[in-house]
């Protein structure tokens, strides 16, 4: 079956992808100035966003999915793909820890940054929102 990505999912991966990015240039600033940086970094920090950029649009894609169902398939539908990207994110974080061209804590915390996007998205919203209701 060939599903077009809703628009919603594209808007809301392209918002956690960005947000990614700003805070990976932060983690990355943050190895930086104290001198602590290398390569490992970089491919850490580029492995674990990928990873969390990933989890979220498939889990949107999930979520597309689950809304043209009914209750009882959606519910396994939805239960299916966390247990998947949960497996995958393991394997993820498994990989970012014992490959040494990762270094572990740059491959780790991006893992946390969508959620840190997902947490401030209410407020970012609200704001355009207000742009918009002020015109």
């Amino acid at each position: 079956m060939d599903m077009k990505i809703d628009a919603t999912v594209k808007k809301e991966t392209i918002y956690i992808a960005a947000a990614v990015g700003i805070l990976s240039a932060f983690m990355e600033a943050v190895f930086l100035i104290p001198g602590k940086w290398n390569y490992t970094v970089l491919l850490g920090n580029l492995w674990g966003a990928a990873a969390g950029i990933l989890n979220f649009f498939l889990m949107g894609l999930t979520v597309q999915k689950a809304v043209l169902q009914e209750e009882k398939d959606a519910k396994q539908t939805m239960k299916t793909s966390q247990t998947l990207r949960n497996f995958m994110l393991a394997l993820v974080l498994m990989l970012g820890i014992l490959v040494p061209v990762f270094h572990t804590v740059a491959a780790t915390l991006p893992l946390f940054f969508p959620r840190l996007a997902v947490a401030v998205r209410p407020y970012i919203g609200r704001k355009e929102e207000q742009k918009h209701d002020d015109q």
